[in-house]
């Protein structure tokens, strides 16, 4: 008889506090609570997210989350079977106020600690969602990543290619912060995108010319810059039409780059013969409707099955921690109280860095 087992999630790894009880039994899976306190508010004025500030949040929010997780499912912590906690990558801030409060929990209580990657969470969120069999293609695609891996097991991930500087969330956020849009920059974007004329600024595509799966979006946002500043010489200023063609070009620069990358990794991935071959995608920037759809197309145009999370899932929340913590004790991998916060912690560990990454450092 298989045993339902209950995972407290925990996840701090950005700009968003978030705890979540998940149960599972045998294939069903449960989310019986999930909270997300949000730190939009803390960040409006910097246009961007401060690492001082979010870390300082999520020490004062940590504990609050978890107890209104808790409550919000209906159980005591004493009918926890496990805590999963993210370990990182992300702002170490913020990764170590979450890490420690899990310590402490683990430690109280006498229940397994299991450190999960940020990133594993996102990558094994579609089968959570949908159930998807090993391997599957996803797309990671958020503020703060940009990859494709070959998902062949709960911790078995193969890169085949990613950003080699900006995420694409982030260059949504720098362009709306170049047009005075307010953050988070992708959904703002987004709206302003629906008004816009997306040919009227021929934006570049970076690295279609060169073979592979490997992105850059940096260039594409100093072309978009380059793209308003000859707009504002030429007129005194933006109009607000101007705005939302240039949020538009910007859009569809995305789209089809991120377009004909995935048709290039459907062909390697598709190339192993899966028998039920599945498309997913994850991240806060699979929220993105244009973007969506295109992959939905080019997923369909090639046969394969396209899974997007539902959009709260796509986001970071704990309840993707706390699957990737049931497939983590499936294994027998179970942490202990030396646990450490990892600002940088690559999936694929045996691929090389991404080069080109910039003051931040080789790309997870």
């Amino acid at each position: 008889m298989t045993t339902a087992l209950t995972i407290l999630g925990i996840e701090s790894s950005c700009d968003d506090t978030a705890a979540a009880v998940l149960r599972i039994n045998g294939s069903d899976a449960e989310i019986l609570s999930s909270v997300v306190a949000g730190q939009t508010e803390l960040h409006a004025d910097f246009g961007g997210v401060v690492p001082e500030i979010a870390a300082r949040a999520h020490a004062e929010r940590v504990d609050i989350c978890v107890e209104d997780a808790l409550q919000r499912s209906g159980l005591p912590l004493d009918q926890i079977d496990a805590i999963a906690v993210t370990a990182g990558p992300g702002l170490i801030g913020g990764v170590l106020a979450g890490v420690m409060c899990a310590k402490g929990l683990a430690l109280a209580t006498g229940k397994p600690l299991i450190g999960i990657n940020h990133l594993a969470g996102h990558a094994l969120t579609p089968r959570l969602t949908d159930g998807l069999d090993f391997p599957y293609l996803l797309l990671l695609v958020s503020g703060g990543h940009c990859q494709f891996l070959l998902v062949e097991g709960p911790d078995n991930f193969r890169r085949l290619g990613g950003t080699i500087d900006d995420a694409p969330g982030e260059a949504f956020d720098k362009t709306a912060k170049l047009l005075g849009l307010p953050q988070p920059g992708g959904p703002a974007v987004e709206r302003e995108a629906t008004k816009g004329d997306p040919r009227r600024f021929p934006l570049p595509r970076p690295l279609l010319d060169r073979p592979g799966c490997d992105m850059s979006f940096s260039g594409l946002k100093t072309a978009l810059l380059r793209a308003r500043d000859a707009v504002v010489e030429e007129k005194g200023g933006i109009t607000v039409q101007d705005r939302a063609d240039l949020c538009a070009a910007f859009q569809l620069a995305v789209v089809d780059i991120l377009h004909e990358k995935s048709r290039r990794a459907l062909i390697e991935y598709l190339a192993l013969a899966p028998s039920a071959p599945a498309f997913a995608v994850a991240g806060g920037v699979a929220a993105n409707g244009p973007i969506r759809t295109a992959l939905t197309q080019l997923a369909a145009q090639m046969g394969a099955n396209f899974v997007a999370p539902p959009l709260a899932l796509c986001t970071d929340n704990a309840a993707m921690i706390a699957f990737a913590g049931y497939e983590a004790l499936q294994n027998g991998q179970i942490s202990g109280l030396d646990l450490s916060a990892r600002p940088r912690w690559p999936l694929d560990t045996s691929a090389a860095p991404l080069l080109g990454a910039g003051k931040k450092g080789a790309k997870a």
